[in-house]
């Protein structure tokens, strides 16, 4: 199974078609952080069941990975949450929109950790409680579906941006790891991903979900703390002293200041 620190400090994650184990391997070297094996989107409703045997199968391999199965209430989640059971990785539960729903699925599988992905409005009107759902690792944005259900384009950062601060927030007050942002759907298109996890990065995100391999490397860049960044962290630790203030530079240096630096540098050492 995925070590939860590893969902927590995750800057890329890669969806792969649950109904491709011809790809699974491919993924697993691409370089994300992680790999989610999908059996909700990208799998037709005629490949439901197969996309989970092939699952299965690579989870009883031993190979580590993060399974978005089918929302709670379709026809496939009680199957796909028995096969979670039998075999244990990471989840995200995908249309996330009550914590109930969270705590029964903890319930049935307690060391199973969580990611809820929040695509809708309901879920985002729920995003304090959600994040704060005994299980939940990390949340997710579902930017795509919620563009739909608002009616908007996904790309208009503008249009998005209370939707994405208001889950930073949620996860933040939960004291769970920020949240990932949802896929940027131009796939060959590099100056739209990096405008998209540009915005993102300065939002309080860190991390993003991947369609396409080619994603990867620039996602995990992006997500990776500047040279001057780390140089200015470093400057911060070595002035300060536990419990007082002091300045660098001409900027007051304390707690605030101290702790943005560690988190700095605890993302550069997870690079």
């Amino acid at each position: 199974m995925i070590r939860q620190e590893t969902l927590a400090h995750a800057r890329s994650m890669l969806f792969v078609p649950g109904n491709r184990p011809d790809r699974f391997a491919k993924a697993a070297v691409a370089g994300a952080d992680a790999v989610i094996l999908d059996l909700e989107d990208a799998v037709g409703v005629e490949d439901k069941d197969t996309a989970r045997q092939h699952v299965a199968e690579y989870l009883r391999d031993g190979h580590p990975a993060v399974v978005r199965i089918n929302a709670a209430g379709t026809p496939w989640y009680d199957d796909d949450v028995a096969m979670v059971a039998r075999h244990p990785c990471a989840v995200m539960l995908p249309k996330s929109e009550h914590a109930d729903a969270l705590v029964e699925f903890t319930r049935l599988l307690p060391d199973t950790p969580v990611i809820p992905l929040l695509e809708t409005a309901t879920g985002l009107m729920s995003a304090h409680a959600l994040c704060h759902a005994e299980g939940v690792v990390r949340a997710a944005f579902g930017n795509v579906d919620l563009a739909a259900q608002l009616g908007i384009d996904p790309g208009d950062h503008q249009a998005l941006v209370t939707a994405r601060s208001t889950l930073v927030l949620a996860a933040a007050s939960a004291g769970i790891a920020p949240p990932i942002d949802g896929v940027t759907t131009s796939v060959h298109d590099d100056e739209v991903l990096v405008a998209d996890t540009d915005h993102v990065v300065g939002l309080g995100f860190t991390g993003k979900l991947c369609i396409h391999p080619s994603q990867v490397s620039a996602i995990r860049s992006a997500f990776t703390p500047l040279p001057e960044s780390v140089r200015w962290a470093h400057d911060v630790i070595a002035a300060s002293d536990e419990g007082s203030v002091t300045v660098l530079d001409g900027q007051m240096i304390d707690k605030p200041v101290v702790d943005r630096a560690r988190s700095i540098l605890l993302r550069t050492d997870l690079s």
